[in-house]
């Protein structure tokens, strides 16, 4: 089955067992909370700079989820507890999770260029962990919710990056599949959502310009490192405010224009915060487009592979 199709099957599949019926609020999703990590790893010296891993018991390797949480790029509306929720929902299914933190533009060293170094920096510790904790780096999806889709959208293009920037590398962990919970990932385009939803300006996201960078999206606007050959799945609710619906059709397709794969979900009857709560009804919906990205076995009659 089609890709496309497939998705489609998961979003009636989860339809039939009910749209959201009471929308999440924020003060829901700062109460979320999820069991301890498996370990804590640091990926440099300042506090922020860590990621927690979620292991399954049992003899690996593991397909690996990459957490990134929201926040609107500040350290106000939560962060890396609240991922925990979905993080335990995960190892349940035999699932590694790589629940990343890092500094906000409220922090010291955050914004351009450290929030994005320290994405950088993240996967690099991924990498090195994998063999210790049996995690398996070939089969590996990026989920970011809100500021944090944002940021797993840039790893998705992060190779077309040039050489003239502070953000290139010459290595990396590649990611080929990115999931987006309703992300703000087209900073450009959307400059003035993010400034209405998150209070935000583009100098704390992107930078200033320069004789050297005289685009600040050069390096920055996940909307602009297409086409880099991965796959993305943006799923928002319906009822979400702070990246509404078209946020996630628009990006769709300036990717799918650009040659890349991009398909758009739309969970019924939810919010902004829904979308990464696995008590919510919308995880219905989510869970089993995780497992198919990941290769992992589903209902067969709700979801086919893609090649």
């Amino acid at each position: 089955m089609p890709v496309a199709q497939s998705l489609l099957a998961a979003a009636l599949l989860a339809q039939g067992a009910g749209s959201v019926t009471t929308p999440m609020t924020l003060d829901n999703y700062l109460a979320l909370n999820g069991p301890p990590p498996t370990a804590q790893l640091a990926y440099g010296t300042a506090p922020s700079q860590f990621a927690q891993l979620f292991r399954p018991e049992g003899k690996g390797p593991f397909p690996v989820v990459v957490l990134v949480h929201g926040g609107c790029w500040t350290v106000q509306f939560g962060g890396i507890r609240q991922m925990r929720n979905v993080a335990g929902a995960l190892v349940e299914q035999g699932i590694a999770v790589w629940n990343v933190e890092y500094r906000r533009v409220d922090e010291p060293g955050g914004g351009y260029p450290g929030t994005y170094e320290d994405m950088h920096s993240a996967l690099d510790s991924l990498q090195s962990h994998a063999a210790q904790y049996q995690l398996d780096t070939r089969r590996i999806v990026a989920i970011g919710h809100s500021a944090g889709g944002q940021l797993v959208q840039w790893i998705a293009g992060r190779s077309k990056i040039a050489p003239s920037s502070p953000l290139f590398r010459a290595q990396m962990l590649p990611v080929a599949n990115i999931i987006s919970l309703g992300g703000l990932a087209d900073l450009r385009h959307e400059k003035a959502l993010i400034q209405s939803s998150c209070e935000r300006n583009m100098t704390e996201l992107a930078g200033l310009p320069s004789d050297e960078r005289p685009d600040i999206y050069s390096d920055t606007n996940a909307a602009e490192l297409v086409p880099n050959g991965t796959r993305t799945v943006l799923i928002t609710g319906e009822l979400d405010t702070i990246s509404p619906p078209r946020v996630a059709h628009d990006y769709a397709a300036k990717a799918t224009k650009a040659g890349d794969h991009a398909q758009v979900l739309i969970l019924p009857g939810a919010s902004h915060y829904d979308e990464i709560a696995a008590s919510s009804p919308a995880w219905k919906m989510v869970l089993p487009v995780i497992k198919e990205m990941l290769g992992m076995d589903n209902n067969p009659s709700a979801l086919g592979r893609s090649d």
